[in-house]
């Protein structure tokens, strides 16, 4: 039996490995980009699961436009920040980044809601969000915003299995460690070396930044 990561597609081969999937500890992650265990799927299973797209939303009139907040805003201009850095643009990159950084000192602070609420929110997204837009996009022929979609699918369903092996097994997940972030994508990485390529976008070692703590108040 061969088991397939949903994150960065490596192949767990129970014939070459030798020792059964089922019988691997469920602390044990995938090698190559660091997902859970809960990440991997039987290879049928997997080729299967992909979702089929979901009905687009009804587009909404111009004049009944739902208005965004600061918050909302700098995380989209990051975002395209993120994308016309991946087009080799850094001059539109860099002005969106300074649209964000400006609309994230606007934006109030955010309240604490809590490691089990972030997952379950990052749930959502994986369950009706992204389907949802990759729907809306392949409805409207958009390439470009199915790619966004498969990226951002990947990076939220790692960032839910890091965090529910945080709450399992809290500070000592990041012992004598490093987490890097790919500053395209957005992948998250628990290691003292970040990943030659990245898992999900496939940019070289030296796009990804390294994520220093906080120092104590």
């Amino acid at each position: 039996m061969r088991y397939v990561c949903s994150i960065c597609g490596y192949v767990y081969d129970e014939a070459k490995q030798g020792k059964p999937f089922a019988a691997l500890p469920e602390t044990w992650t995938c090698p190559l980009c660091g997902a859970a265990k809960s990440a991997f799927a039987p290879e049928a299973a997997a080729k299967s699961a992909a979702p089929a797209p979901a009905a687009a939303p009804p587009v909404e009139a111009h004049g009944e436009m739902r208005k965004l907040s600061a918050g909302a805003l700098s995380i989209l201009c990051s975002n395209l920040a993120r994308g016309c850095e991946k087009q080799y643009k850094d001059e539109e990159a860099a002005l969106f980044r300074e649209i964000a950084d400006w609309f994230a000192a606007a934006a109030p602070a955010a309240e604490e809601t809590g490691a089990a609420a972030l997952s379950a929110r990052m749930g959502e997204d994986l369950s009706s969000g992204y389907p949802a837009l990759r729907g809306a996009a392949v409805q409207a022929g958009d390439r470009g915003a199915q790619r966004i979609c498969v990226w951002g699918e990947k990076v939220t369903a790692i960032l839910k299995t890091l965090l529910e092996r945080y709450q399992r097994e809290g500070e000592a997940m990041l012992r004598d460690t490093d987490i890097w972030v790919c500053s395209v994508c957005g992948f998250a990485y628990i290691g003292k070396e970040p990943p030659q390529l990245c898992p999900v976008c496939k940019v070289p070692s030296w796009k990804f930044e390294k994520i220093e703590g906080r120092a104590s108040a």
